[in-house]
């Protein structure tokens, strides 16, 4: 195998908090261990909930932590051709369609399912409108996004959908590796370009992997299901798969992951209270 590509991929909407930590000391251990590199990406195309203070203050915990990474630091906010040149490739294929329901649409109509994180599964109400109707709507300017139709989706590709997962030894190098199989439709018809912004998250993550030369993703375990999704779009994309890690996530004491949409204690504060790197690397078990 060539060198190892490992990166942490944080978006700056919140102060990072221990699990952030942990997936990041992992992430360096392990190019550390392996001989690789260790990439630093800021995850930013939600620009309405990322801020440059938000930012400046992941750099300033990362380095806290005595953690160094590659530069310059890739900020996706920077990129959005990228993603309007993949989204091209699918639109072109015929694999995607404008949606103009809104989130209130979406709930008001029976639900069918729901996908891996909980929003019920999008029924398709505008997989059926005509092109004609679309281009009329669009022309006269309604808001719309677009989503990727997974029937067409998949039926392009044949055979098991499949990605190599590894693990990791006591020591942080990479082990044994086992095949895990996808269930990309799981997740429906997902949006893959969103109403205010030109791509989504799993656009731009398979993306920029690929841009990056990525070879490792480690990343926890709540995103697990999502790695059925971006498989796909690597396939459709003609993008290469890394090895994938799902590591344990860092839970409080009520036994829920630790999120910035909870307040989750920051570094920061941990910081100010008198912690030192030390004291967060022992107790992530990286001393």
């Amino acid at each position: 195998m060539s060198q190892p590509v490992f990166r942490f991929a944080p978006s700056p909407n919140g102060r990072l908090h221990l699990g952030h930590a942990y997936s990041a000391l992992l992430n360096a251990r392990l190019a550390r261990m392996n001989k690789g590199r260790f990439l630093l990406r800021i995850e930013d195309i939600d620009t309405t909930r990322c801020k440059p203070e938000y930012e400046t203050a992941i750099y300033e915990d990362l380095a806290w932590l005595g953690l160094c990474w590659e530069k310059p630091v890739r900020r996706q906010s920077d990129h959005f051709d990228d993603y309007r040149g993949a989204f091209a490739k699918l639109h072109k294929r015929g694999l995607v369609y404008p949606c103009f329901c809104s989130r209130k649409d979406i709930q008001a109509q029976p639900i069918t399912g729901r996908d891996p994180d909980g929003a019920p599964l999008y029924p398709g109400t505008c997989r059926g409108v005509s092109d004609t109707e679309r281009r009329q709507r669009i022309t006269g300017g309604a808001e719309h996004a677009w989503r990727l139709d997974m029937d067409k989706a998949l039926a392009t590709l044949s055979g098991v959908y499949i990605y190599n997962v590894f693990t990791v030894g006591s020591d942080f190098t990479v082990g044994p590796v086992q095949i895990s199989g996808c269930e990309p439709r799981r997740w429906g018809d997902p949006v893959v370009v969103r109403k205010e912004t030109p791509t989504t998250y799993h656009l731009s993550v398979v993306v920029d992997d690929a841009l990056q030369g990525v070879t490792h993703v480690v990343r926890g375990q709540d995103l697990e299901a999502a790695t059925d999704l971006h498989v796909l779009l690597q396939k459709l994309l003609c993008l290469p798969t890394p090895y994938y890690h799902h590591h344990a996530l860092i839970r409080g004491e009520d036994g829920e992951k630790l999120s910035k949409s909870l307040m989750s204690e920051a570094l920061s504060a941990l910081r100010a209270i008198g912690h030192s790197p030390e004291n967060i690397i022992n107790l992530l078990n990286f001393g």
